[in-house]
Formats: C-alpha cells, structure tokens, sequence
C-alpha cells in the first residue's frame, strides 16, 4: 500500500508540474485518446484520481470481489459505457479554463490522497462500476490511469514523458503479473507501458515473445 500511494502522488505531482504552464492552443490539441481534446482528457484524469475521496466516504463492501487487473474489464469499456466517459469529460473541459483545470486536478488528488491517509488498514471501496476492491488495488488502476494517459498527454503536447520511477514500477508490475520483462524485448517502462496497453505497435516477433511470457492484457477504453 505505501508503495502504491507513493506512486500516486509521485505520478499526480508530476503530472501537475508538466501540466503547470500548458497553453489554452495546447489543451485544444487532440489527444491520443479520440475523440478527446487534451483539455479533455485531462478533465476526464481529474475525475479519476477524484474519484477515491467519495468512495471512501461511502459505506464498505462487505468483501472483494475484484482485484486491479479485474478492474480493465471488458465490460467497462463497452459502446455505452465509453459513451458515458467520453461525453462526461467533454462537459466537464466546458467548466474551468487551462490554469484552472490544472490546479483542480491538484486538488483532486489531494483530496483523495488525504482520505487514503484516514482509512482503516484494509479498507474495501466499491467503484461507480459496481466492483467491490481492496482500497490498494483501486489505487493500482489510479496510477495505472494518470500513468498511461500521462503517456498520452506528452505525446499530445509533443513533450518528452515525465512518466515517474514509482508509478512505471507499480504500472509494469500489472502489466507483467509480476514477472520480468523479457531481456530480448529491450523495453524501457515507457516503450513496454505504450506497447502492452495498444499505445505503440507491437511487430510480430515482439507478440510472440509477450505471449510467451504470459503479460496481462488489460482492456483499456479513452
């Protein structure tokens, strides 16, 4: 759990401070997340690593049911669903300029942040999906969600990813299941995160050599 809530606040910070003085033109870029706009898609991570400080001020699932790799469920990502997502973080860009939305998504994560410092050890959310989890495994697929779309918002904005040590870490150990990369692949984080998440193109031997060694294949919508 420590390492994971460092992970997260590594990530979010890191986020912050690249993001701090991005212009009204860059936010209006598309993003490597059609058909989100940057200022989109930052709205949309806002509502994500927001969304911990509601759950933890909600009653308790009796029991998991669902772990972080269980939570990229096929399901989620459904027509309607990324119906819903999609059009939920375009209403909210409407609502605060660049400068703004920046700093909200600060607050956000730190408001999350402090409500993880006030949980029981073992505390058990339960997602706007339904799924009941172990709050360290809902954190996992927070890291996972500022980590990955981090990776899309630089490339959006044309800037080298500031991808932190700690989020890649907790990120690839998912990925992965815990096994390591295989040393013939030659993947940086950032080259097996854009890769294992459908980001950047894996050719055919690269497939095979992945297959090989069992990595997760998480679903990932926008």
């Amino acid at each position: 759990m420590d390492t994971v809530r460092a992970a997260f606040r590594d990530e979010c910070a890191a986020l912050g401070a690249a993001l701090r003085d991005v212009s009204e033109a860059d936010l209006d870029r598309p993003s490597g997340c059609p058909p989100w706009s940057v200022r989109e898609l930052l709205a949309h991570v806002r509502t994500g690593v927001g969304r911990l400080a509601d759950m933890l001020a909600a009653p308790a699932p009796a029991a998991a049911d669902v772990d972080a790799a269980g939570y990229f469920g096929v399901a989620k990502f459904a027509p309607d669903v990324d119906a819903a997502r999609i059009d939920s973080g375009r209403r909210e860009a409407r609502e605060l300029d660049g400068p703004a939305l920046v700093a909200d998504v600060g607050r956000a994560w730190q408001a999350a942040d402090d409500a993880i410092a006030a949980a029981p050890p073992g505390r058990l959310v339960r997602t706007r999906h339904g799924d009941a989890m172990r709050l360290g495994e809902f954190l996992r697929t927070r890291v996972v969600e500022v980590g990955v779309h981090g990776l899309d918002l630089a490339a959006a904005l044309d800037r080298r990813p500031w991808l932190t040590p700690t989020a890649a870490g907790v990120i690839a150990d998912l990925l992965t299941g815990g096994q390591p990369v295989p040393a013939r692949l030659g993947w940086d984080p950032v080259t097996l995160i854009s890769k294992t998440t459908g980001r950047a193109a894996l050719t055919g031997s690269e497939r095979a050599v992945v297959e090989a060694a069992g990595f997760r294949w998480l679903s990932f919508g926008g």
